[in-house]
């Protein structure tokens, strides 16, 4: 499906291309199915090909900063919580003591879930924390 700004906001031009992670559309997202249980929190989470959607209407826009950060959450979807809270504080300034930390981060995220995004992100951080002398423990 080739999308463009046009298409912004996907959920009103386009609702048949917005579906959660059973398969179920928007518009079986209802009061009534949820209180008949056949609408679960897991059909609201986003899926990784509606960010990408995201990603190519902003590109289309003229926003490529918007839909590359867009194409990294699509990776983030697959990446466990309590996996991205752990790379997130070792991304807060003062919290990594060394590059060593945060590049085996970057490899697991590259190795593990295909965030090679995601990876590059973090992989950038290091050598920039490295040339600016964030890996001293600052708290």
């Amino acid at each position: 499906m080739s999308l463009s700004r046009k298409d912004y906001p996907l959920a009103e031009t386009r609702p048949e291309a917005v579906k959660g992670p059973r398969g179920k559309a928007l518009s079986e997202v209802t009061l009534d199915g949820v209180l008949d249980g056949s609408i679960t929190l897991e059909d609201l989470r986003i899926t990784p090909e509606a960010l990408k959607a995201q990603a190519e209407i902003a590109r289309d826009a003229g926003r490529p900063t918007l839909a590359l950060n867009f194409e990294r959450a699509a990776e983030l979807v697959k990446v466990p919580q309590d996996v991205i809270m752990q790379i997130y504080e070792l991304l807060r300034p003062g919290r990594a003591r060394e590059k060593r930390q945060l590049m085996e981060a970057a490899a697991m995220l590259r190795s593990r879930y295909g965030a090679i995004r995601i990876a590059d992100f973090v992989e950038e951080a290091a050598h920039s924390y490295e040339e600016r002398g964030l890996f001293t423990f600052r708290f």
